[in-house]
């Protein structure tokens, strides 16, 4: 069983974000910052405004299958980036990848790679994980600068690795083991 905090309570805290577990009182700010950032996300990331999506984000959270990390500043608690812990495998694997996107207002600030760095922290303190893995189109230079800034290292390269925007796209293959982190 995955030991995940209560989700009133901020998962991390660092000096100008905190993470929190997302929670249907969020939904708002969470459909507000999708839209703000939509034309900054693509192409990397294509969001789904359907109504149905957050309350499907959610049990999919409380399943155990993904862990949500809204990264909030501390200073406003407005909502900077989001963080998913995805498809957490445990037993003999414990592992899972990363999907994250930040808020445009925001991007260059640090509020990402702190935001990142707490949720790396929980998912190996936390989640008892070993290895995440960022797999990230190669024109996406923020999100690969963000991954090696953190300690990722390059694995590889995947052709038509996942489908986004309804295309297959190519991914490069970062990942980092617990043993690796320097907290």
């Amino acid at each position: 069983m995955i030991n995940i905090i209560p989700p009133r309570a901020p998962l991390r805290i660092g000096k100008k974000c905190y993470i929190e577990a997302p929670t249907r009182k969020k939904k708002a700010a969470y459909k507000e910052f999708l839209e703000r950032n939509e034309s900054y996300h693509r192409p990397w990331v294509y969001h789904s405004f359907k109504q149905e999506y957050y309350e499907y984000y959610l049990k999919r959270i409380k399943s155990g299958i993904l862990q949500g990390c809204f990264v909030m500043d501390k200073q406003t608690d407005d909502l900077v980036g989001i963080i998913n812990i995805n498809n957490i495998l445990l037993g003999p694997m414990r592992m899972a990848s990363l999907g994250y996107y930040g808020d445009e207002a925001y991007a260059g600030k640090g509020y990402m790679a702190e935001g990142m760095t707490l949720a790396i922290k929980y998912a190996f303190e936390n989640l008892g994980l070993h290895r995440l893995e960022a797999n990230i189109q190669p024109g996406n230079i923020p999100s690969i600068n963000l991954v090696q800034k953190i300690g990722f290292r390059k694995e590889g390269f995947s052709p038509k690795y996942l489908q986004i925007g309804g295309k297959w796209r190519d991914h490069e293959r970062w990942a980092i083991l617990d043993e690796e982190f320097t907290r």
